[in-house]
């Protein structure tokens, strides 16, 4: 009885009661967060100052917890499933992935070997082989042959895992057992994603060994300058090792000329990374898969479906040709792990394909989105916002006030106002301050420039409109 008495667990008849209003003020939150200012105003320590001293010396009410979402939480988050965000990239969700996401709590899988629970990582290979011949991915990275795909948290870690086995087979296993890293180069563009450099400092490479190659009008890696770069420092007495090329640049969506930059690799015998991140899903519509032109040569490639596929953070497709490499400059064995499944040689241990030892069932979210929307749904969405994000590049070019700074090939259009810097800075000051719209900035060809990205679930035509009239309102 006592032991009763002292058990605080939540009941299953609990559970059903307040998982419901769980649920309840999601669907409610969908319904309202068009009308909340989307970037948040609060100031800084405004939120903690709202929370209590002290943790609860005893348990409180879920009521009390539900309330407080809207007191103290609410007023802190800038709203990224709006359809007036237009900033950064989309972090994107959905319905069936926030169920799933849901049951993937409730199930507590530690998916780290097959044996801990064999579903997690059987639905995780298959779900990644449909992805590939979603995206018209080259067959190379299907489970059946030499290579595979696995789930990263974000294309930051696919990116230290490609580099991480990049100089493995460089070193030929020897990093890994004695340390030091030689004198191995990476390239990548000045365009580049920051977690390229950050995967170098992280892996023993150091960010003086990654050299940024210039690029072309269109922001895109130039090959010729990346041949003279490998050239340059193997006469140095360096060894070139990796080269990442970028489908959708942060900045401008710019597209590495992959092909080129492949063959350059073939020649000098370089580990050959694509990041395709955001744009990658772009690649489930026919007519958009010119993007992935080259990628058949590559190493590895990665995207996420947390920003365009509808599928919540964090969620990144990540894939490699010969997943043997990966597995040597991953894996490492300790008793407690050892199993006969695992000897047998025939399941796949996906702690072997990342940095961490534990990971969760993030295929359970993406196989339910697959399901749920099919791939003429998820084809919709895209191409409708490719279609949005053209109307304003129209509506760009005929504005006198107004010009295009790149080229806006997919749902990013990077635009400024043709009085300069301080007059770009204070307009999109002023945009965000409004809270009817949430549009963030680059700098391209060292002039101040706004990003405006088309891509959050609910986003419509009626949102484009409106924001490109609020633009242009306040430019006066």
């Amino acid at each position: 009885m006592t032991e009763e008495l002292e058990n605080h667990h939540m009941t299953p008849e609990e559970f059903r009661r307040w998982g419901r209003a769980a649920v309840d003020w999601v669907a409610d939150y969908y319904e309202r967060v068009e009308s909340l200012p989307v970037l948040s105003t609060v100031q800084p320590g405004e939120i903690r100052a709202r929370l209590p001293a002290a943790p609860p010396l005893q348990g409180e009410s879920f009521e009390a917890m539900l309330a407080d979402l809207d007191r103290i939480v609410l007023p802190g988050i800038t709203h990224w499933q709006s359809p007036n965000f237009f900033a950064f990239f989309p972090a994107n969700t959905s319905g069936p992935s926030i169920l799933a996401d849901l049951i993937c709590a409730g199930l507590g899988v530690q998916g780290m070997l097959w044996l801990t629970s064999p579903a997690c990582t059987e639905i995780e290979t298959h779900v990644l082989d449909w992805v590939v011949d979603m995206l018209g991915l080259p067959a190379r990275f299907k489970s059946g042959g030499a290579g595979g795909g696995v789930i990263q948290d974000s294309a930051s870690s696919a990116s230290l895992c490609a580099l991480l086995a990049a100089r493995e087979r460089a070193s030929g296993g020897a990093v890994n057992a004695r340390g030091g890293t030689g004198r191995l180069v990476a390239y990548c563009s000045t365009q580049t994603h920051s977690s390229v450099q950050k995967a170098a400092m992280i892996a023993g490479i150091g960010r003086d060994n990654v050299r940024a190659i210039e690029v072309d009008a269109a922001f895109a890696m130039r090959p010729a300058a990346l041949r003279e770069a490998i050239e340059r420092d193997r006469a140095a007495g360096l060894t070139p090792f990796f080269v990442c090329a970028t489908v959708g640049t942060t900045s401008s969506t710019a597209i590495d000329p992959v092909p080129e930059v492949a063959a350059i690799c073939r020649e000098h015998g370089l580990w050959l990374h694509v990041d395709a991140a955001m744009a990658g899903t772009a690649a489930l519509c026919p007519e958009l898969r010119y993007i992935h032109a080259g990628v058949d040569q590559a190493d590895s490639y990665c995207f996420n479906p947390h920003k365009w596929m509808f599928t919540n953070f964090d969620c990144d497709c990540f894939y490699v040709a010969d997943r043997q490499a990966l597995v040597n400059a991953l894996s490492i064995l300790p008793e407690y792990l050892r199993n006969t499944a695992t000897e047998t040689g025939t399941v796949i241990d996906y702690r072997d394909w990342q940095v961490p030892l534990g990971r969760r069932f993030r295929a359970l979210k993406l196989w339910f989105v697959i399901r749920w929307y099919g791939v003429e749904g998820l084809r919709h969405h895209v191409r409708r916002h490719v279609e949005l994000a053209q109307q304003l590049r129209v509506w760009i070019e005929q504005d006198p006030d107004f010009e295009l700074a790149a080229p806006a090939p997919l749902n990013l259009v990077c635009f400024r106002h043709r009085g300069g810097d301080a007059v770009n800075e204070r307009l999109l000051a002023e945009l965000n301050a409004s809270g009817a719209l949430y549009l963030t900035h680059t700098r391209l060809d060292d002039r101040y420039t706004l990003r405006l990205c088309v891509g959050q679930s609910q986003t419509e035509a009626r949102h484009v409109r409106a924001a490109w009239e609020r633009i242009r309102t306040a430019a006066g």
